[in-house]
């Protein structure tokens, strides 16, 4: 039975295609790329005389109902040339444009510069877009350009530091970011323990982050949304290009299966800094590095159907002495089906699988560790252009869950007959979704949505069963959380529903238009997360398990409001954007002191179902065009923590107080800027300042049995030394470039330039010679040059 809000809400849409339609010809049809024939994703497709347009969804398509006659259509796109262009519609008409990077002329088209500007008519806020183009200039730490610490200088975002993995939205943990690449999960985003991200630049088509107002079809996370998705390689020549390091390699082949039909892409990373360990006697048996491979097979059928199939594989390997060894790594595989029911209606239907695999070889005590999730997924999309005024977008989804915390066997042993297995999970989250934009008059439009979300925990496993239905009991006599000891237990057969959970999922967002140059926007989202990550660090680990919502893990749900102003200065050569945010989140998990986490088959007796909020302003101030160009952003804000007691008895973590989280970052600075100075040269800054991150130092100590103990107080209350770096960067393209297919260019830069020691932790350790406990500071990186060479034919 449909719940009674899902029907009123039907009938809110119902009432505005009633209001909205009217008989006129649609303009529709795809954007590519000149040069290769790739879709490019957002174009601005507008009507300046009628005040209207749209843009182009994730696979280049457009579609934009308007009355009969003349009109001046303008096709702008950041990185290209503006197209202006006088069309006669009398009828349904299909009309494809290329769009092109450079000054050509094309016939009975004028082309001007295109200019960043913040699109003030849309209700889509809190959102973020980089190109490739901007994130490959700028400087990052040994050359390796890096598709997620570009995003740390966004307002908004941060992380734990240098060296840290994952990535922190606006207070939020790591494991509340929804990580896609063409539309499959990515369950860790980082090579070598945080160093560098999974992401190949070079197979990078488009990147969007959204940190709020987050449309229906997405859902499963608390905090964010970040989108990825690949190039499509292109269908016109053949092309190679990569990059040689300090660290690492890269290359990438795209070219085409059947000339303007179908494309083939094909490029691998692999790092090769260990190999300069071979060199050492005492090192030659260790090992760290990671490599890559992305793929993609596109192919048009015909004007209304295309096929795609991308794919990624990737792998992290750690050894010592051949003794230990840790491989660890993401898989994905997607099969999407294009089809154009008509020039209004487009939908898209993928079957996606998900990877994520951690092992662990310990020769020195003779047993192998194997855990990871994987995921089904089959999704069906449809995009739905109403009329001029009014779109749709709805599908649904069915993913398929399998966690597997840890399978132990001897080394050497890969018959897998009678291994040590715990208790293997399964899950399965259904979702249905609608989501409609209306533009109700010339200054206002809104977008509002609903996501129906179910998520059923499934057997087989045993489940245990706790008196009082508590597995975490509270001593009152020491006043500290202990293991609860089952009462029972009871055995589900596969797939039996153990526990199942619903919750609709209801979006908004407004914008009003002050004039053509401002707007003010507001948005409101609320997110189910039924997947919880199993870690007490700061940043996510490759040993963190994932965990599905059950008996005892209740699902989180957040809640997040935001408000806006936006600004277009001197007809967009600048813009400015100031948001303000609170955000709630119920059921955010916490762990009693002392919880082992590892292998830990009753896990649910360790933690705690607590709640968290974030509230805070960003700015943001870009410069988006000249030979000088970038941005200022900066973020005041504040994330906090509270697990107060379940009775009267009990005084919770942290004696029931909010405390800081691990993400509290109450200021953040960042600015990046490009300067060309010409055609040979062209320089990059970054300089990035942060509060520092909260830890707990020790209070005061005391003697036991002749060794000196620190006592600590309450969690969070001291912080990090403030964190904070300036990055430089210069390419040298050479001229002689222009007149050859073999073009080069090379990248020199520096990290930290002023050889800042920044904390990334600090520990407390008795001394040798006064027996006092003292601090001792670890830093990670110092200035670090770097020189690395790309190439393209």
């Amino acid at each position: 039975m449909i719940p009674k809000n899902i029907t009123i809400f039907l009938l809110i849409i119902l009432s505005s295609f009633t209001a909205f339609s009217q008989e006129k010809f649609t303009l529709s049809g795809t954007i590519t790329d000149n040069k290769n024939n790739e879709t490019l994703i957002g174009v601005n497709i507008y009507i300046p005389s009628l005040k209207i347009g749209t843009t182009t969804n994730e696979y280049g398509f457009y579609s934009l109902t308007i009355p009969s006659g003349e009109h001046q259509i303008e096709i702008t796109y950041v990185g290209y040339q503006t197209i202006q262009k006088t069309i006669t519609l009398n009828q349904n008409t299909k009309n494809n444009f290329a769009l092109s990077e450079g000054g050509e002329e094309l016939q009975e088209v004028v082309i001007t510069d295109n200019k960043g500007k913040v699109n003030i008519k849309s209700p889509e806020m809190s959102t973020n877009k980089l190109s490739i183009s901007t994130i490959k200039r700028m400087p990052v730490v040994l050359g390796e350009v890096d598709v997620l610490k570009s995003i740390l200088l966004l307002p908004g975002v941060t992380n734990a530091g240098e060296g840290a993995s994952g990535f922190n939205v606006r207070g939020g943990g790591a494991d509340q970011n929804l990580i896609l690449l063409d539309e499959a999960t990515i369950f860790n985003s980082s090579h070598v323990f945080g160093f560098f991200s999974v992401f190949n630049p070079d197979a990078i088509k488009d990147l969007k982050l959204y940190k709020g107002g987050i449309p229906a079809r997405y859902g499963g996370r608390a905090s964010s949304v970040l989108d990825i998705y690949q190039k499509d390689g292109s269908s016109k020549d053949f092309h190679m290009n990569g990059g040689i390091g300090l660290i690492s390699s890269r290359l990438l082949a795209e070219g085409p299966l059947v000339k303007d039909k179908g494309s083939f892409l094909i490029g691998g990373r692999a790092s090769y800094a260990h190999l300069f360990l071979k060199l050492s006697e005492k090192n030659k048996d260790n090992a760290a590095y990671f490599y890559d491979l992305n793929t993609k097979l596109s192919y048009k059928l015909n004007d209304n159907n295309s096929l795609y199939l991308s794919g990624y594989f990737g792998r992290d390997v750690f050894s010592l002495n051949k003794r230990f060894t840790n491989t660890y790594g993401n898989s994905t595989l997607n099969l999407r089906w294009n089809h154009l029911y008509s020039d209004k209606l487009f939908s898209n239907l993928s079957l996606i699988y998900s990877d994520y695999y951690y092992g662990l070889d310990l020769d020195f005590v003779g047993f192998k560790w194997d855990s990871g999730i994987k995921n089904y997924d089959i999704k069906y999309d449809f995009k739905h252009y109403i009329s001029d005024k009014f779109k749709l977008n709805y599908g649904l989804s069915g993913i398929y869950y399998e966690f597997n915390p840890g399978t132990i066997k001897p080394t050497g042993d890969d018959s897998g007959i009678n291994p040590d297995q715990l208790d293997k999970k399964y899950a399965f989250e259904p979702s249905v979704y609608l989501d409609a934009e209306s533009q109700l008059s010339k200054k206002l439009t809104v977008s509002y949505g609903l996501r129906y979300s179910l998520f059923y925990r499934l057997g087989s496993s045993t489940i245990n069963y706790y008196n009082n239905n508590n597995p975490v009991v509270f001593n009152t006599d020491l006043q500290i959380y202990e293991k609860g000891t089952p009462s029972s237990t009871q055995y589900f057969g596969k797939n039996k529903v153990v526990q199942d959970f619903n919750n609709l999922e209801p979006r908004f967002a407004i914008s009003y238009q002050l004039n053509d140059d401002q707007a003010v926007k507001a948005s409101y989202n609320r997110m189910a997360q039924y997947l919880q990550l199993i870690s007490n660090t700061s940043s996510p680990t490759p040993l963190d398990v994932w965990m599905p919502s059950d008996n005892y893990i209740k699902p989180q749900i957040a809640d997040q409001v935001a408000l806006g102003y936006f600004r277009n200065i001197k007809n967009g050569t600048y813009s400015l954007e100031v948001e303000t945010y609170y955000k709630k989140i119920q059921n955010r998990l916490d762990y009693i002191d002392g919880a082992d986490l590892i292998a830990n088959d009753a896990i649910e007796q360790v933690i705690l179902n607590g709640r968290m909020r974030s509230y805070g302003l960003e700015v943001m101030f870009k410069k988006n065009e000249g030979k000088f160009n970038g941005w200022i952003s900066y973020t005041l804000s504040k994330s906090e923590q509270q697990t107060p007691g379940r009775t009267p008895e009990e005084t919770g973590i942290n004696n029931g107080q909010w405390y800081s989280s691990a993400y509290d970052k109450r200021h953040n600075l960042a600015v990046t800027s490009a300067y060309n100075l010409n055609e040979k040269w062209s320089f990059g800054a970054n300089f990035a300042l942060q509060s520092g991150q909260p830890v707990t130092y020790p209070n005061g100590q005391y003697e036991y049995l002749g060794i000196t103990v620190p006592s600590y107080g309450l969690r969070n209350e001291d912080r990090l030394p403030a964190y904070h770096h300036l990055d430089v960067s210069a390419t040298l393209t050479p001229r002689k470039n222009k007149d050859r297919n073999w073009k080069g260019e090379w990248v020199f830069s520096i990290y930290n330039l002023y050889n800042r020691h920044n904390a990334a932790s600090i520990n407390f350790q008795q001394n040798v010679d006064t027996g006092a406990n003292e601090a001792v500071k670890t830093s990670i990186f110092g200035l670090v040059p770097a020189v690395s060479y790309n190439f393209k034919f």
